[in-house]
């Protein structure tokens, strides 16, 4: 129900002119074209875990060696400035309308598109019980709608233990937090057999949460996972 009623709200304010919150141009949309055109540019990236690359590189050195548990793995920006600061006010500061903004940057990512059209299952990151009552919204699942709202399902994948916010540990430490923190509804396994799924998080920096869910998920079945993040931390 709240997630409900947010949705609306930011539909409505993503309407209205504003200023825009990197170059605080008026009126504009809340990031400008212009800012979007400066701070946006294309750039090569690994396909199963969304590092810089050179040109015509297709994969990294660490993926090539161990293979990530995702298919395809797209970022649409650099988690930097302004985006970095952008991700922090959307998450922490009550501003969900943001989600318009970074499902319309993930739009013009190339290879989004067809992800989405390909894709039976658009899963958001789940948040644990505890998370979700302090933060009050569920921002990867807000973004999940933007994307694609008749293949949204927020009740598949489950966030079954709460852990350490994964910024404060080490990616060997990530890894042991996460293990056994997600789940797949019992009820639901059926429809991720032979499935293609996207799933849908705000930031990437290790990848072990998105490594630990795409597991849960291939492990009940599904045929080819690919993650969409906003920002991947370089």
């Amino acid at each position: 129900m709240f997630s409900s009623l947010l949705n609306r709200a930011s539909r409505v304010l993503h309407r209205l002119p504003s200023q825009c919150r990197v170059c605080n141009a008026w009126p504009a949309q809340p990031v400008c074209e212009a800012c979007v055109s400066r701070f946006a540019q294309p750039q090569p990236r690994c396909e199963t875990c969304a590092l810089p690359l050179p040109q015509q590189v297709r994969r990294c050195g660490a993926c090539v060696k161990n293979p990530p548990p995702l298919d395809a793995c797209l970022a649409a920006v650099a988690y930097a400035f302004p985006w970095s600061d952008l991700i922090v006010d959307y998450k922490f500061h009550d501003t969900p309308g943001l989600a318009q903004v970074f499902a319309l940057l993930l739009r013009s990512t190339p290879w989004v598109e067809p992800a989405l059209e390909a894709a039976k299952l658009v899963l958001p990151m789940p948040l644990s019980k505890q998370r979700l009552q302090t933060r009050g919204f569920n921002q990867a699942l807000l973004l999940a709608h933007r994307l694609a709202p008749d293949k949204t399902d927020a009740r598949l994948l489950l966030r079954i233990q709460d852990t350490p916010a994964q910024s404060t540990l080490k990616r060997a430490e990530r890894l042991h937090s996460l293990k056994d923190a997600f789940a797949v509804d019992p009820l639901r396994v059926a429809a991720l057999k032979g499935a293609r799924v996207v799933i849908v998080d705000d930031v990437m920096t290790s990848g072990a949460s998105l490594y630990c869910a795409a597991q849960v998920l291939r492990l009940a079945g599904a045929a080819h996972i690919t993650a969409l993040v906003i920002a991947r931390t370089e």
